[in-house]
């Protein structure tokens, strides 16, 4: 099992924060722009970076990461040309750890067996695959941990307690709790409910749990990080992409600043907030 992602929760506890995780679509809204803002995510304040894997039809994404999935697709962004693009941002950075983000459907096209083994050699930590529940470990997720590769399960307002030891069995790396029920992007979620839901997960199982789904900025991050051991945003990311392309949807000159500018600012938020640092 790759140790990136547990060695950068250690980093984290140790300096007495909760971890940033940033989710960008590969190959949006073009392959380098999306490589060069991936590259600057780890510098902007990123500690676990996300990347997402286009595919057609994204049942639990809203309308921006579905329409950061069907610009990557127009310009020909497939699964090999993904791992192509975490080849190069690892040749630049061994520590940050990397996660695709998707559905099976692509990999299993591409073939379960030839994709783990080309995502491990590409620098891939982990997988978070939003479409294939505890009952279907035997695709994806056993053989993902026996090739070394963390498989990350989403635990969400509705995963009661006789269900989460179900989910969380063969969960790797860390615990992905979804703060409102319904797609990304969709609603602001109820700050206050966060860290009762995390405890509650806490309980179930010793792996960090990082709480994502309606953070927005700084502030949204800060919140959540006084109660969960780490904050995911992506909506936000996309749409201060979306923001700055132009009528063609192509990336400017603004395109990679407005990213890495919403980080730092997230980064700023999750970063106020002081956790005692582990011993």
């Amino acid at each position: 099992m790759t140790k990136r992602i547990e060695a950068r929760f250690e980093k984290c506890r140790a300096e007495g924060r909760a971890a940033l995780v940033t989710y960008i679509m590969a190959g949006d809204p073009d392959p380098e722009t999306s490589l060069q803002i991936l590259q600057q995510l780890p510098k902007a304040g990123a500690d676990i970076v996300e990347f997402g894997l286009p595919f057609t039809d994204p049942m639990a994404d809203g309308p921006s990461i579905q329409a950061a999935g069907l610009r990557a697709l127009k310009v020909g962004q497939d699964t090999i040309k993904t791992l192509e693009l975490v080849r190069r941002f690892r040749a630049e950075d061994a520590d940050t750890p990397v996660i695709l983000m998707g559905y099976f459907n692509p990999i299993y096209v591409y073939g379960v067996d030839r994709f783990l083994t080309d995502a491990k050699a590409a620098g891939v930590d982990g997988l978070i695959v939003v479409d294939l529940p505890p009952e279907e470990d035997d695709e994806l997720c056993l053989p993902a941990l026996k090739a070394g590769l963390a498989f990350i399960r989403l635990a969400t307002p509705t995963t009661d307690d006789q269900r989460l030891p179900t989910v969380l069995a063969n969960t790797a790396g860390f615990v992905y709790y979804v703060s409102i029920t319904g797609i990304t992007g969709a609603a602001t979620p109820d700050f206050g409910k966060v860290a009762t839901a995390v405890e509650r997960i806490k309980r179930h199982t010793p792996l960090p749990v990082v709480v994502g789904f309606g953070v927005k900025n700084g502030a949204h991050a800060a919140a959540v990080a006084k109660g969960a051991d780490g904050v995911v945003v992506g909506t936000a990311l996309i749409d201060a992409l979306k923001g700055t392309l132009d009528a063609e949807g192509r990336a400017t000159s603004r395109t990679v600043d407005a990213v890495t500018t919403l980080v730092k600012d997230l980064s700023e938020g999750v970063r106020s907030v002081a956790k005692r640092a582990a011993a």
